[in-house]
């Protein structure tokens, strides 16, 4: 019987229960508390390189993403890890995609775009995934994914927005997805033997129905 005389009293006049309010989770309450970490492995012939833009790759990392970061010398490796203050869970997923898109061979100006934008994304393939060329055949391959002074591969960057590494039989492509797409198919045609000048007619045609389109 006392039981529910209290509830009756606690129940207010309207006969509903006001809705409760609760505060937004910060990042690292999502996660119990839990620091979480990246670890991006850092390639011998990347090092000097890092070296060189290391405050670059720093400060946007440190300040407007508020990760944490620092250089593991011993096991050369790039960690990063989240604070009390980051904004969101998924700022040190970006930062450690950025960081892999500079090891990679990107310059800072373009991989910082992985911080800014959503839909940009890194891709890799090898000129094997496309055909088995060996010896002079792979070199000839590589010289025409390139053109004279890197003439066919800015003219595929420029077209597309997309940025492009060469690096030996290896190829990463930084952009958006439909984007990244039509660098790919250029870049096989180029692999399987197609004359460059049939590359740029097709490029020409397929930018200017992207144009239309948006």
């Amino acid at each position: 019987m006392e039981v529910g005389k209290v509830s009756s009293e606690a129940k207010p006049a309207s006969g509903f229960f006001p809705k409760p309010n609760f505060e937004p989770l910060k990042a690292h309450e999502i996660s119990e508390g839990r620091v979480q970490f990246r670890k991006v492995s850092v390639p011998p012939h990347r090092y000097t390189p890092l070296k060189k833009a290391w405050m670059e790759i720093y400060t946007p990392i440190y300040e407007q993403m508020k990760i944490d970061i620092r250089m593991n010398l011993k096991a050369r490796k790039v960690e990063l890890k989240t604070r009390s203050d980051t904004p969101d869970i998924g700022n040190l997923q970006k930062c450690a995609d950025f960081v892999h898109a500079f090891m990679l061979g990107f310059d800072v100006i373009d991989a910082v775009a992985l911080l800014r934008m959503d839909e940009l994304y890194v891709e890799s393939f090898e000129i094997k995934d496309v055909k088995t060329l060996r010896g002079e055949h792979l070199s000839r391959a590589i010289g025409r994914l390139s053109g004279k002074g890197g003439k066919t591969k800015f003219a595929i960057e420029n077209s597309t927005k997309t940025r492009i590494v060469i690096a030996d039989t290896k190829i990463h492509m930084l952009g958006s997805f439909a984007n990244i797409k039509i660098a790919r198919d250029s870049l096989c045609s180029l692999i399987l033997g197609s004359p460059a000048g049939k590359v740029y007619s097709k490029l020409r045609a397929v930018t200017a129905r992207l144009a239309e389109r948006f």
